[in-house]
């Protein structure tokens, strides 16, 4: 069901420096900030030749990105996010097998213009992950 690793994020607690640590340190091809509303977070992608690192940032006071930080003040893996061709069908698939999918369940558009849902946690031995349609 799951296809490609597109990404992994990381929650940072200064943008501009994960951002010029990951440019100037590790050579990355860096994009733009983008704010992300509806996820309550700024984003920065680090380009791979074969999937993404998604820096991310809280934003506005109820981030769920704040959250996370206050208990990692330093930052650290967040969240994993696969490709799925069907995201209807995954989450309809994901949910008969009893796993939780966050929020109300239906997907929210992501920060790549795709439709995208979360995965609870606990149902993946402590790791959130992020399915986006491919």
């Amino acid at each position: 069901m799951i296809g490609n690793l597109n990404h992994v994020a990381i929650a940072v607690p200064d943008l501009e420096a994960a951002t010029a640590r990951y440019r100037d340190v590790l050579g990355a091809k860096v994009s733009e900030p983008l704010d992300q509303p509806d996820h309550g977070v700024t984003v920065v992608f680090i380009e791979l030749p074969n999937a993404k690192i998604e820096l991310l940032y809280p934003l506005g006071d109820n981030s769920p990105i704040g959250n996370f930080l206050e208990r990692n003040p330093g930052g650290g893996v967040h969240h994993l996010c696969y490709e799925v061709e069907d995201i209807i069908a995954a989450r309809d698939r994901l949910k008969a097998e009893g796993a939780r999918v966050l929020g109300d369940g239906e997907p929210k558009i992501g920060a790549h213009d795709k439709p995208v849902l979360f995965l609870h946690p606990k149902d993946f031995y402590g790791t959130l992950i992020e399915l986006e349609q491919a």
